[in-house]
């Protein structure tokens, strides 16, 4: 018999109601065995009983219990990717470890690769994540998450255990995340914080955010690092909230897209003579929570290739600061 799972909500799952989270999840089981799942406690949020209309939160853990798990194919068991792992991946995703303890690995994610699976995507980090397990250790479990284009940080647990204590420091922001972005133009002023609240589009565009008023509340610190005259700048990204694509649209928001964002930039993300440019110029390049095994996590990640080379391109330079988070205020 399958035993229980424990699932961390997604970022891109937040203001989820519970009964359609399980109806994504586990579509064979339908809404009168949920509901009475939910009545005999079986299912939790956070350890707490909750009801099918509760909104979930990134970062919450949802007890399934194995009548759900068992009924709908139990997908949470490893994912399996499309073939079998080449020597090639595993040895890209090993030199890729930043960091490791016996509680977390901290890897810096190459862009263009999913961070786990889906409709068409062959290739992800959640199906490559045997290769990182411990000889008689458990396979190591995702708790967060970073767009496909997005490079950088990214945090595993090693056991379930590690996965919750992570989880929540994401789900009380006791983590802070920096990030880099190339952007097109120079942020007026150089230096502030974006308040502006998304909502996911209704329109056939499901998967793009809007700012809107009456979305949930989203911010986002941000200094410009260098800049080359008014074309293009290095700014440092700090959010506050972690809602889907946040930075991206903030950016826009703002008249400086981040280069390579043709989705929410327009061609105004686009820089002629920059070789690179319809890559997306997004890092995770550092991130600080607290280390379930006692102390911090700190954590900061070399740039890819692209960004890098576009660094030299536009002639604009990183200096001892450029790692700061920002302080809080």
């Amino acid at each position: 018999m399958t035993g229980v799972t424990q699932r961390i909500v997604g970022d891109d799952e937040g203001d989820q109601r519970l009964d359609r989270w399980f109806r994504r999840h586990y579509p064979m089981l339908g809404h009168g065995a949920v509901e009475r799942l939910l009545r005999t406690g079986q299912v939790r949020v956070d350890g707490k009983r909750a009801k099918a209309g509760q909104r979930l939160a990134p970062g919450q853990v949802v007890r399934v219990p194995p009548i759900a798990a068992e009924r709908s194919a139990d997908i949470d068991r490893p994912p399996k990717p499309q073939g079998p792992v080449s020597a090639l991946e595993a040895d890209a995703l090993r030199r890729s470890v930043l960091y490791q303890d016996d509680a977390a690995i901290v890897i810096n994610k190459p862009p263009g690769m999913a961070v786990q699976g889906g409709t068409g995507t062959a290739r992800h980090i959640d199906g490559l994540l045997d290769v990182l397990r411990a000889d008689g250790g458990e396979r190591p479990r995702l708790v967060h998450r970073l767009d496909k284009d997005t490079s950088g940080a990214l945090v595993l647990a090693r056991t379930a255990r590690a996965a919750r204590d992570l989880a929540s420091a994401f789900r009380s922001k006791a983590a802070r995340k920096l990030y880099w972005a190339i952007v097109v133009g120079v942020p007026s002023p150089s230096a502030g914080r974006i308040n502006l609240n998304l909502a996911k589009s209704d329109g056939a565009q499901r998967e793009k955010m809007l700012a809107d008023p009456d979305g949930r509340a989203a911010i986002t610190d941000y200094r410009t690092l260098d800049h080359t005259g008014r074309r293009a700048a290095l700014v440092g990204l700090s959010p506050r909230t972690g809602r889907t694509h946040q930075l991206r649209v903030h950016m826009a928001a703002i008249g400086a897209p981040i280069l390579g964002d043709g989705k929410y930039g327009g061609a105004e993300a686009f820089l002629p003579g920059v070789t690179l440019a319809r890559r997306l110029h997004l890092h995770a390049r550092r991130i600080v929570l607290p280390n379930p095994m006692g102390g911090m996590l700190d954590v900061v990640a070399p740039p890819p290739a692209h960004l890098r080379e576009t660094l030299a391109t536009l002639g604009l330079n990183v200096d001892a600061t450029s790692d700061a988070i920002f302080a809080d205020g």
